[in-house]
């Protein structure tokens, strides 16, 4: 063999062994060159633990979705065309001694000036409150401000009265403040519109002073609400009659038949007497129960103002049935009892056989 060939067949032998050992060549070789081949990122993900994978969220709920058709009557109502004359509801958003600021939820705010508030010499601002309700007409649309110019007065000058005319109709209470004393009776303000309390309205009984009612707060009704003749009257009597009733009730729920008590004759009828028994309270005399003796008229044996002592025979329905002749009858019979009143039959002997004791016969 020549030297050329065997330097072939040298480098053969030497290829095929280096095929060989690569063949052979374990596996973890293989794995390493697999993770020097992968990126960085997906190496560390591979070494990393497995994190356990998150439930499933449920779905929420999809939040509405504001369009414009949300605010069209916002904006419908903030354009809304103002006019002199319109009454307008709004809140009060400020208050001082000298005006009020009110929303209208427009493009600009109201305000209502002390003078635009009430004819009422004493009213003031000190009863608004922020967050109140309020309605009132528009007397100018814009100010120097840029502001609409309100009033209450005038407002009242026309819901005062339908509500004054509801009042009416109802039969509500109110209390009102008196603000003046004037000929026949006071003057007071209602829904910023005067009204007038006649001086026989005022009291159960005749009012002789009525300076005396200037300033105080009483309860009445409304009992004319004329807003064409801008006629209002006021009466608190009906409401101190009710109450009076209602006390005279229970007082009288508290009388037991048969109390025997002192009274004032205070009235004389054709049917009998009124007694006058205090603290509010009074009965009837049927004429029948004044005397046991017939009679045709109680003038006949009581006087107005004359004291009498009687006896209670019934109550009933809010009234007290009275009896003289109840306590006349106890007497008589009292009498009686005294009057045939015998002594005991060992006392009638021994007298009996006294008086036989000195006769001779």
């Amino acid at each position: 063999m020549s030297e050329e060939e065997k330097t072939v067949a040298l480098e053969t032998a030497a290829s095929a062994e280096a095929a060989e050992e690569m063949t052979q060549a374990p596996a973890e070789d293989e794995t390493a060159a697999e993770e020097a081949a992968m990126p960085a990122e997906e190496a560390a993900a591979a070494e990393a633990p497995k994190a356990e994978e998150p439930k499933a969220e449920e779905p929420k709920a999809e939040e509405p979705t504001e369009t414009m058709a949300d605010y069209d009557a916002a904006i419908t109502a903030s354009m809304k065309p103002i006019h002199e004359g319109d009454i307008l509801k709004g809140t009060i958003i400020g208050v001082s001694d000298e005006e009020l600021t009110v929303d209208l939820g427009i493009y600009t705010d109201g305000i209502v000036r002390l003078e635009d508030a009430s004819d009422d010499p004493n009213f003031s601002f000190r009863d608004f409150e922020i967050g109140q309700e309020i309605s009132a007409t528009v007397i100018r649309r814009d100010n120097a401000q840029g502001r609409i110019q309100l009033s209450l007065k005038a407002a009242a000058a026309v819901l005062g009265w339908e509500r004054l005319q509801q009042l009416q109709k109802d039969q509500s209470n109110i209390t009102v403040k008196i603000n003046e004393a004037v000929k026949g009776g006071v003057t007071t303000y209602v829904e910023g519109i005067r009204g007038f309390i006649p001086a026989s309205k005022l009291s159960l009984s005749y009012v002789e002073n009525l300076d005396e009612y200037v300033g105080r707060e009483i309860e009445v009704r409304v009992i004319t609400a004329e807003p064409d003749n801008k006629r209002l009257v006021l009466s608190a009597r009906d409401i101190l009659r009710e109450k009076e009733q209602e006390e005279r009730k229970q007082r009288i729920s508290n009388v037991e038949v048969g109390l025997v008590t002192e009274g004032v004759v205070e009235t004389i009828k054709d049917y009998g007497a009124f007694i006058n028994l205090g603290k509010g309270l009074s009965g009837l005399v049927h004429v029948s129960q004044i005397s046991q003796q017939r009679i045709k008229h109680p003038g006949a044996v009581l006087k107005e103002g004359q004291t009498v002592k009687v006896k209670v025979i019934a109550v009933k329905d809010g009234k007290i049935s009275l009896s003289m002749k109840a306590l006349e009858d106890v007497a008589a019979q009292e009498i009686e009892e005294e009057t045939y009143k015998m002594p005991k039959a060992e006392s009638a002997t021994t007298s009996l056989a006294s008086l036989f004791k000195n006769i001779k016969l």
